[in-house]
């Protein structure tokens, strides 16, 4: 199934929860840099949160999975405007009563992102192992582990799967700001983080915590970005977190 952003066909699952049901909310999820919809730890909270009834639409986003775009031309800004389109699709959805966002590493950065701008639609927001440093790394002058100057933005970095990064991906990185949404978002938020990842340092999750009035921070011990060592325990918190809205 598809939607489109801008006559960008953007590829998405819509799962349904497990208990036929005739209304229920929906949670947006939205995978990582490099990632797509079916990932495991991805498919794990959908079908949690299908076991609890929601609905959940899985998305892959510009340049990713089987979503139109090329990656090298991707930005936050093209991925905020995919978000927005989804959400407008579920509010279309005649059995939709509230809304929910959860992403994963970049994905968690976008619907961070996201939250603040949807404050209006979005009833509770999830961010797990999100990618803030992305925002940092583009204004200090490093990401992907490549150094560059942040007032010469290089034509290209490249990826860690071979791939070509457009310096317009860190030109949009470089004007957004966490703290607008947190400032702008006073819903319930749950921020998750392994303490173990190797790809986010988990601190970064520490301090955006600190940005949202109403927000639950919950470490998963000795876990990695995509909770390959306790996948459970993390399923285990966004339920209850889940729960707890519901």
């Amino acid at each position: 199934m598809y939607i489109t952003d801008d006559g960008i066909k953007l590829s998405v699952e819509l799962d349904m929860p497990k208990e036929k049901t005739e209304k229920c909310p929906i949670c947006i999820i939205i995978h990582g840099f490099t990632g797509y919809k079916e990932e495991r730890h991805l498919l794990a909270v959908s079908e949690a949160m299908n076991e609890i009834g929601m609905a959940t639409l899985r998305i892959d986003m510009y340049g990713h999975g089987k979503s139109e775009g090329e990656f090298r031309d991707h930005t936050l800004y093209k991925w905020l405007s995919n978000g927005m389109a989804a959400i407008d699709y579920v509010r279309k959805l005649d059995f939709v009563t509230d809304i929910y966002l959860c992403g994963h590493s970049q994905g968690g950065l976008t619907a961070m992102l996201l939250s603040g701008m949807e404050r209006d639609r979005v009833k509770a927001l999830i961010s797990l192992s999100a990618a803030t440093v992305i925002l940092e790394g583009a204004k200090k002058g490093n990401l992907l582990g490549q150094d560059f100057d942040p007032d010469n933005i290089p034509e290209a970095l490249m990826s860690w799967d071979g791939r070509e990064l457009g310096g317009n991906y860190i030109r949009a990185a470089q004007t957004l700001h966490l703290e607008d949404a947190g400032a702008r978002f006073d819903k319930p938020v749950l921020i998750v983080h392994g303490d173990n990842d190797e790809a986010v340092p988990v601190n970064y999750s520490v301090e955006s915590a600190k940005l949202f009035k109403n927000c639950r921070l919950e470490i998963i011990k000795g876990d990695t970005h995509c909770y390959d060592n306790d996948l459970p325990a993390m399923i285990s918190v966004v339920k209850d977190f889940l729960k707890e809205q519901l």
